[in-house]
């Protein structure tokens, strides 16, 4: 393994474990601004870094990095352009919980091309196991966007009255 995919690997491992340390206190509407910005350098930095990697072309890791890139642009001009006055709250959430949910997303997938059990079970990541538990991660961010949203708009009120 070459230091950049050790450097790539290791933060984007930190990145996923500060996401979903952050979800909790996401979920109450009160992400803490030190976890978050923790989140966010590591969560941009693996995603970018993911770029300059060797490939001999354009592979679906590297759309999945855009689109946790944007994600992550939206989330920070939420969060420090905009201060999370009205809407923005839940543009960063929503940035918040998706950007962990594509870390989560490519471990799951990096897991099952890397450990010898799972690539048995889903040697092309076409069968049914890998998709099943793809399907899981999903199924478990989407009710933790929503949870998300609504912490987000619960915190609001709280604060307004």
């Amino acid at each position: 393994m070459s230091p950049m995919v050790l450097i790539h690997t290791l933060d984007s491992l930190v990145a996923l474990l500060a996401g979903l340390a952050l979800l909790p206190p996401l979920l109450r509407g009160r992400a803490p601004a030190g976890l978050t910005a923790f989140y966010l350098a590591t969560s941009v930095f693996a995603s970018a870094s993911g770029y300059l990697l060797p490939a001999a072309h354009l592979l679906p890791s590297h759309i999945v990095g855009a689109l946790s890139l944007l994600l992550l642009a939206a989330a920070l001009y939420a969060r420090y352009a905009r201060r999370l006055a009205g809407g923005w709250g839940t543009v960063d959430a929503v940035g918040l919980v998706l950007s962990t949910w594509l870390l989560a997303f490519v471990t799951v997938a990096q897991a099952f091309a890397k450990i010898a059990a799972l690539k048995a079970l889903a040697p092309t990541q076409q069968e049914p196991p890998f998709a099943a538990a793809e399907a899981a991660v999903l199924l478990v961010f989407a009710v933790l966007t929503v949870l998300a949203v609504r912490g987000v708009r619960h915190a609001r009120l709280q604060q307004a009255i």
